[in-house]
């Protein structure tokens, strides 16, 4: 007898059919905008690719190295985020990450925190600042 899966349906289908997931190379992809995180603690890596022109994401690819509502919260993300302004997309709370998901277990609410915090290192990579990430709110 298989355990039930703990997290939403929505969960499920990002974790098993990642959006806009960069398979391979990243010279593969024309991005303008590359942002990296981690969490120590976890050991969960998000990378985020952009291709912003004008503003607006133009389209995003991205890679994450961790469980399944990391790899879930980076996916729900980059499709919340293609066609919005730069401004709109870092407006995007971690809390609606995973309320698109559907919700998550509050021991994996950090990974859609990360998701954020990849979105708002690319940007600030495309912008050209250095200033310190301090986390955003949930």
């Amino acid at each position: 007898m298989t355990a039930p899966w703990a997290y939403s349906d929505q969960v499920k289908e990002h974790f098993l059919e990642p959006r806009n997931f960069l398979m391979g190379d990243e010279s593969k992809f024309a991005f303008n905008a590359k942002g990296t995180v981690g969490n120590k603690v976890c050991g969960d890596e998000m990378i985020m690719y952009l291709q912003i022109k004008d503003g607006v994401i133009q389209d995003v690819r991205w890679k994450t190295y961790g469980c399944a509502s990391a790899i879930a919260s980076t996916s729900a993300l980059s499709e919340l985020i293609k066609g919005k302004k730069l401004d709109d997309a870092l407006k995007i709370t971690a809390t609606e990450i995973a309320d698109h998901l559907g919700g998550l277990p509050k021991r994996k609410f950090h990974c859609s925190v990360l998701g954020s915090e990849a979105l708002a290192a690319a940007v600030k990579d495309y912008e050209g600042t250095t200033d310190t990430f301090c986390h955003r709110k949930t």
